[in-house]
């Protein structure tokens, strides 16, 4: 056996999916098949279960489970220890994204990070905040940019990139476009398009919301600010953005801030632990990206 035969296994394993753990793996699913059943004929057991939908452990495959984390582990602290030795960093760094948030500097840590260190293979991608904190939690994912509604997620480091409070916008013409502070009753009066569930945004929202025992009719959903303002503008809905958000388009929206929402959305880069030589050394990267003045 060899360990790239011990990462599907565990793939497999968490996942409960041959398709979803080839898509994390980044090979094909067939790839993956034949590589775990190699591993079964070298053991001599089934490690799974496959007459279901599901991929279940059987009794010999939770029993390889803990081992087969542990011989990884060991692997990786290997290599970080000689890295660490020799001032080498190598290996995979997976980093996600929340949906709809292009966030420039970013892109500048991890451009600036891979000059540093070529030998890491990065990987992007997008999801939902909550998805992204669990994946953060499960260490299939070593670093996210999220949105939420506290400044730290329960169990989890983070860095604070910005912390503002929501608004409303609307454009001209519309009736409440010539106030200057709006409350959430108000808003009740009007559809309102807003970010999904699974945002931190809309997580702000939604408890100031429950806070009141209200319940506004969020008429449409969009995961991009862009959209929710485009759709704004039409005057479709009312926009909840962030302050920031919202001064993108004040050229055709008013904002309006929402008097009785304090608390602030968030949006933060959060990791679980700098065990790994490459997160500590994007963390890096990312304060100084993000520290940097604008040159605006």
């Amino acid at each position: 056996m060899d360990l790239r035969q011990l990462e599907y296994f565990v793939a497999v394993a968490e996942e409960q999916n041959f398709t979803r753990a080839a898509e994390r793996v980044h090979i094909s699913q067939s790839g993956v098949s034949a590589q775990i059943r190699q591993l079964e004929r070298e053991l001599g057991a089934e490690l799974f279960d496959r007459s279901a939908r599901t991929a279940t452990l059987t009794v010999a495959g939770k029993a390889a489970l803990e081992h087969a984390r542990a011989a990884l582990a060991a692997a990786g602290a290997i290599s970080q220890a000689v890295g660490e030795v020799t001032g080498l960093i190598r290996g995979r760094l997976t980093v996600g994204m929340v949906i709809g948030c292009t966030v420039t500097p970013l892109f500048d840590a991890l451009a600036a990070f891979h000059r540093a260190h070529p030998g890491v293979e990065i990987s992007l991608l997008e999801d939902n905040s909550d998805r992204l904190v669990e994946g953060v939690r499960a260490r299939t994912i070593d670093l996210a940019l999220v949105g939420t509604a506290t400044a730290t997620p329960d169990g989890l480091n983070a860095l604070t990139i910005i912390s503002e409070r929501l608004v409303a916008a609307v454009p001209a013409g519309h009736p409440l476009a010539k106030q200057r502070l709006v409350t959430l009753r108000d808003l009740g009066a009007y559809p309102i398009v807003c970010m999904p569930p699974g945002t931190g945004l809309r997580t702000v929202f939604d408890q100031a919301c429950a806070a009141q025992r209200l319940q506004p009719v969020i008429a449409l959903q969009a995961s991009a600010a862009d959209a929710i303002a485009d759709l704004a503008t039409r005057g479709l809905a009312v926009a909840i953005l962030s302050d920031s958000m919202a001064a993108r388009y004040r050229d055709r929206l008013t904002a309006l801030a929402i008097d009785d929402v304090e608390t602030p959305a968030v949006l933060a880069l959060i990791w679980k632990s700098t065990r790994s030589p490459a997160v500590r050394e994007l963390l890096v990267h990312s304060r100084q990206a993000f520290t940097k003045p604008d040159p605006a």
